[in-house]
């Protein structure tokens, strides 16, 4: 078994299901009392987000990258960034350590072409909406994605991730409003939604939506699974 380092604590709330997930895929898959061989590396979720918003990504990539080294020298052999929007520089993280990173978009992206969907709803943090990084991922992979049209609704979900789900905070109003959003996404054309974000599956599941809907958390961790149980 391959030996895992996760960047956790943006948030810990969602790290926690990582490590949850995780474990129980491993267990899943070689039975007995196996599970995980794991590092986690847990960063102050209020420095992360402090850069992001400055717009200082070059803060918040030697941030990440300085954790992913300290993994990286602890014995990781691959590395799971615990966040979609921490995926905005996994790009260049990979030139920097000498170890794969687990993408949360190339795992998503399988698992809806899985489906054979070829359009999907993306919601998440302004930065994953709003940049290219994850919509040009999906897109290499051959699914396109749309996010919700209006700037105050991109801005409420960033919001509410960051002072509601973030604090491990779930309100049946913020609820509603994600619904009426994830509505006009499908009125669109969305075949599918995706929870972009690590938090949002803490407010929507399946049951919630007419429409598939992928769990970024599941889905990433099943991925860090497959590469822990495999041969090469």
């Amino acid at each position: 078994m391959k030996k895992l380092g996760l960047v956790g604590g943006i948030s810990w709330v969602s790290t926690i299901d990582y490590y949850r997930f995780i474990n129980e895929g491993i267990n899943e898959k070689l039975g007995g009392l196996n599970f995980a061989e794991c590092i986690i590396y847990s960063l102050n979720f209020d420095d992360f987000q402090r850069n992001n918003t400055n717009g200082d990504w070059d803060a918040s990539f030697k941030l990440l990258l300085n954790a992913c080294k300290s993994l990286e020298n602890s014995g990781a052999e691959g590395i799971v960034l615990c966040a979609n929007t921490a995926h905005a520089v996994s790009d260049r993280l990979e030139k920097e350590i000498k170890l794969p990173i687990i993408h949360v978009a190339t795992a998503t992206a399988t698992a809806i072409n899985r489906q054979g969907l070829k359009k999907v709803g993306l919601l998440g943090t302004k930065f994953t909406m709003e940049m290219d990084f994850y919509l040009n991922k999906l897109a290499e992979n051959n699914v396109e994605a749309i996010v919700p049209y209006l700037q105050e609704e991109r801005d409420f979900i960033q919001q509410t991730l960051k002072e509601e789900l973030g604090r491990g905070i779930v309100k049946e109003q913020t609820k509603r409003a994600y619904l009426n959003i994830i509505e006009k996404l499908i009125e669109n054309g969305a075949e599918g939604i995706i929870l972009g974000c690590t938090e949002i599956p803490l407010l929507i599941s399946q049951e919630d939506v007419s429409v598939p809907v992928f769990d970024t958390t599941k889905i990433h961790s099943e991925a860090a699974v497959n590469f822990a149980v495999s041969a090469e």
